[in-house]
């Protein structure tokens, strides 16, 4: 009969060694052994390699007890990365080019006594062209200026920020942020593909925070320059 799931805290597993599922990325021995936990962290110790890290208690599930080995779920994908356990971020891979087809060489601007060719274009006789086609390049154009929408409505007319220290990391959230700034002025969220971005504005100290799938990416000031970024 199978022993039901124990939850946290994981000070109950003692000295019995474990196993993440899904196991932590870029770490290659998955079996851990408890060492000790404060209010939102525990720090566990790899049995192979002796290395010892902290993972926030948020990220963590319940516990079971099961043959061979204990298993501790996690309720994210996480990944080990300079020093620090966080979010694993699925990168976004880049279409590949048609075959036999190259890099296209850079157009030239036109000289300045010869005046650019004026073409006109009638999207609404063009057959050719689909509305999903159009729906395409209107993303696109979305990508190519990110900063101007994430700007656009919050900070325009307002005064360029002093120089701020950003104190935030890729496993902040929203409640950590408000926890230490207060609510902000305007709260909004944007879905990009399957990645939702979040922005918070602080107008009083001149910036805007990204959030992205939850967690703090960057910031921007009023001008939409980047001030501060996550690794």
């Amino acid at each position: 009969m199978p022993v039901p799931p124990i939850p946290a805290p994981f000070d109950q597993l003692g000295t019995l060694p474990f196993s993440f599922y899904p196991p932590i990325a870029n770490i290659e021995h998955n079996q851990w052994i408890f060492r000790s936990a404060t209010w939102d962290e525990i720090r566990v110790i790899n049995k192979k390699t002796a290395e010892e890290i902290w993972i926030p208690r948020r990220f963590l599930g319940a516990a079971s007890l099961g043959a061979p080995v204990i298993i501790v779920g996690l309720l994210k994908e996480l990944e080990y990365k300079e020093g620090a356990v966080v979010p694993m971020v699925r990168r976004i891979i880049e279409m590949p080019r048609a075959v036999n087809d190259s890099p296209r060489p850079r157009i030239r601007p036109p000289k300045p006594e010869t005046p650019a060719p004026v073409v006109g274009i009638r999207l609404e006789r063009s057959k050719s062209i689909p509305r999903i086609a159009l729906g395409a390049i209107a993303a696109g154009l979305l990508v190519l200026i990110p900063a101007a929408i994430l700007v656009r409505d919050g900070f325009i007319g307002s005064h360029s920020p002093v120089h701020f220290d950003v104190p935030f990391t890729a496993i902040d959230d929203y409640n950590s942020i408000v926890h230490r700034l207060g609510p902000p002025a305007q709260d909004r969220t944007q879905k990009w593909a399957t990645v939702e971005y979040r922005r918070l504005y602080y107008p009083s100290r001149g910036f805007t925070l990204i959030l992205k799938d939850g967690f703090y990416a960057g910031a921007i000031d009023s001008s939409g320059r980047v001030i501060h970024k996550v690794r």
